[in-house]
């Protein structure tokens, strides 16, 4: 029995629940069609995600190269992370995203302004973000600012001179991402999502 979401017999399946776009409702070709708006629509986000933070960002402010490049990285997650199938969820996700790293941004400033990055360091942060974020009632972004506090903690090693701004860079690179990515599947949504459907059957 061929997977849900599989190509068989010259048909694509139903799309499985938990996929970016719910199209079972759309006949095989346009599902097929959406899927792949889908994807060169993301993809061009990332890429103007990570442009706007390696070539703009950076003059304004420049750590070195490696560094620019993680920003660019950071920036396309965050682009991923809220392209979403709605307005509603990716709002939810940008909100989700921006708590998650406000909370690594003040607890990796507090902490790199005083101390250098340690091994118990990294864990008793990391354990602090996850706790903090229960505590001000968002824990379902405990996961992300774990994440977050620790990407912050691992460069600011790689990179000590001045690492009390690598929460300052990593917030702005998100920022970045955020926005992008809003744009992003608000002119999915209302520009090329509905122009998917065909008007003859499949």
């Amino acid at each position: 029995m061929p997977a849900s979401g599989s190509v068989s017999s010259g048909k694509v399946s139903q799309v499985t629940p938990g996929s970016r776009f719910p199209l079972g409702a759309l006949p095989p070709r346009a599902q097929v069609r959406a899927v792949a708006a889908d994807s060169v629509v993301l993809g061009v986000a990332g890429l103007i995600s990570y442009w706007l933070t390696t070539r703009v960002l950076t003059l304004a402010y420049s750590v070195s190269a490696d560094d620019d490049a993680l920003g660019g990285m950071w920036a396309v997650i965050a682009t991923v992370f809220v392209f979403r199938d709605s307005n509603i969820k990716s709002v939810a996700a940008a909100l989700s995203r921006m708590a998650a790293t406000l909370v690594s941004l003040v607890l990796c400033l507090a902490y790199l302004a005083v101390l250098p990055f340690h091994p118990w360091g990294l864990a008793t942060m990391v354990g602090l973000s996850v706790l903090v974020t229960a505590l001000i009632g968002r824990p379902g972004d405990e996961v992300t600012a774990g994440i977050t506090t620790t990407v912050v903690l691992v460069v600011a090693k790689l990179s000590p001179h001045d690492a009390w701004q690598q929460p300052i860079l990593r917030l702005a690179d998100t920022a970045i991402g955020v926005v992008v990515g809003l744009a992003a599947a608000w002119l999915f949504l209302r520009a090329v999502r509905p122009r998917i459907r065909p008007s003859e059957s499949p």
